[in-house]
């Protein structure tokens, strides 16, 4: 198996890439003028991976999570890896967001792609599912190449990452 290439699917962000730009959206709330005295916050909590969002309005939240995530793409994390959470009603007519940090790749969505690459029958291509990640092996790169435009196509509802690639 040394003759074959290979690379690994993984989903990763980049956590202090994350709270620099957390960072730089709480400046930006701060100075802008129509958010400045909204009473919109912005908090990120770095054990849980999640950020919490309360605004008056779902206006407000609109636009403190465009903020957020322009500041996100600035710093090259996909905006797929946070989920938004509904809605929630806080006190005072405010509304609650829970913005969650996707990480890893969970067991039944892991098993999914695999079976998805499998089922295109991309020539001599083998996969390996090792934890959160997959390696794909073949003795042609180019087959590997099809197999990452094939799921740079496909979307799996997270950002994904082709790392490793040997």
């Amino acid at each position: 198996m040394a003759k074959d290439a290979s690379f690994d699917v993984v989903s990763e962000v980049d956590f202090q890439e994350v709270d620099n730009a957390w960072q730089q959206a709480l400046k930006e709330l701060k100075q802008r003028y129509d958010l400045k005295d909204s009473g919109a916050q912005l908090d990120y909590d770095k054990q849980k991976h999640e950020f919490i969002l309360l605004a008056p309005s779902d206006f407000v939240a609109t636009q403190v999570k465009d903020v957020l995530g322009s500041k996100l793409v600035r710093r090259q994390v996909d905006l797929k890896a946070v989920q938004w959470s509904a809605p929630i009603s806080a006190s005072g007519g405010a509304v609650r967001f829970i913005g969650a940090l996707v990480s890893g790749i969970d067991e039944d969505l892991i098993k999914k792609m695999n079976k998805d690459i499998k089922a295109q029958k991309f020539g001599k291509v083998k996969t390996q599912i090792e934890g959160e990640k997959i390696r794909v092996f073949s003795p042609s790169r180019d087959e590997l190449q099809a197999v990452i435009t094939w799921l740079k196509e496909q979307d799996y509802g997270i950002p994904l990452q082709f790392v490793n690639y040997r």
